[in-house]
């Protein structure tokens, strides 16, 4: 690459090479429209078969929705934004002392999304944690700025309450126990995505990431409110999903996904680069336990479909994952079963 990390302080006036998509893999932002009518859920509600309901519609038809009123203070949101913000603003070489291209870190800086397998680099850097258990993780992060530790955990641990809430609301509208897909995915691990996304010079040629899915279980992204970026497939094609105040974004993983037996959606996104001002998301990911199997229960096996997945270690999965391209194709496809002997087409969702 032509450089380690793009938010070292120069403002690139060309794109480098390395990051122009062909032609054919472009964005075309000309043809991107807005999403209208996003599905925004009140936590808040006090009718929980409402919210279940709603859950269950936004998860089956989009994959997506945002929620308010969701019990993350704003108090640990701007701590979290401001602290975020002032890591990006540390000299370089600050920064590159946490620099490294190998995924299996649990602590890292890096550029792009997997820049040893991929073939055209992305225009982002960020900075990658694990976070649960935090006393397992938490000495190893960034001892600067003085405050990253402290602003950094108390938003994990709200966000992660955030999560339980979300995958109970999630096993309800499934029809089943409310606590089933949290036994199901285990002890959950929890990581965060500290994306830095500067300004790009033609970003009409490239991404901040392209098209794809995650990995994981369930994805609770804070927006910046400020630049938008963040896109969808819906009925396939991209609309921009824009910031709403106080709100987060959730994201399906490819885990729910599974365990749904494909009723639920892994929602298909990717990010946009703007010509002039910087951009900055947070991504907290919950992800099964490294030995939970993921299997769909019995009850969502009906209609005559059986299991569209065969069973599968998270281990297993999240291999696979990094050993591919992001924008290679669903991973998830791999680990259909080929053995099913049921039509889809008598799967009604």
């Amino acid at each position: 690459m032509e450089a380690k990390v793009i938010s070292g302080g120069t403002r690139f006036t060309s794109l480098p090479r390395s990051y122009v998509r062909p032609e054919s893999e472009r964005p075309r932002l000309s043809e991107v429209s807005a999403f209208e009518h996003v599905p925004i859920i009140d936590l808040g509600c006090n009718d929980r078969s409402q919210v279940v309901r709603q859950v269950g519609d936004a998860c089956r038809v989009y994959g997506f929705f945002q929620v308010i009123n969701h019990g993350v203070s704003t108090e640990a949101v701007e701590r979290m934004q401001e602290v975020a913000a002032e890591f990006f603003r540390l000299p370089e070489e600050e920064k590159m002392k946490l620099y490294s291209e190998n995924p299996t870190k649990t602590m890292r800086l890096s550029t792009s999304f997997n820049v040893k397998k991929e073939k055209v680099h992305n225009w982002r850097d960020y900075l990658r944690l694990h976070c649960h258990p935090l006393e397992k993780y938490m000495e190893e992060w960034p001892a600067n700025p003085p405050t990253f530790k402290e602003f950094v955990s108390n938003y994990c641990r709200e966000v992660r309450c955030l999560g339980y809430r979300l995958e109970e609301l999630i096993s309800e509208s499934l029809g089943l126990e409310k606590d089933a897909v949290r036994n199901i995915l285990g002890e959950q691990g929890q990581h965060m995505a500290v994306n830095f996304y500067p300004p790009c010079p033609e970003p009409e040629l490239t991404y901040g990431l392209p098209g794809h899915a995650d990995p994981n279980a369930l994805t609770i992204l804070l927006q910046d409110l400020h630049v938008a970026g963040l896109q969808v497939l819906k009925y396939g094609k991209w609309v921009a999903v824009d910031p709403h105040p106080n709100a987060f974004v959730i994201n399906i993983g490819d885990q729910l996904q599974a365990l749904s037996n494909g009723r639920y959606k892994s929602v298909w996104h990717r990010t946009m680069v703007n010509a002039d001002k910087p951009r900055m998301s947070i991504a907290s990911f919950l992800c099964p336990s490294d030995d939970a199997l993921i299997s769909s229960p019995v009850s969502l096996l009906y209609n005559g479909c059986g299991p569209t997945y065969r069973d599968f270690t998270y281990a297993e999965y999240y291999k696979k994952f990094w050993s591919r391209n992001l924008d290679q194709g669903h991973c998830l496809e791999l680990f259909k079963n080929r053995k099913r002997k049921w039509h889809e087409s008598n799967c009604n969702f």
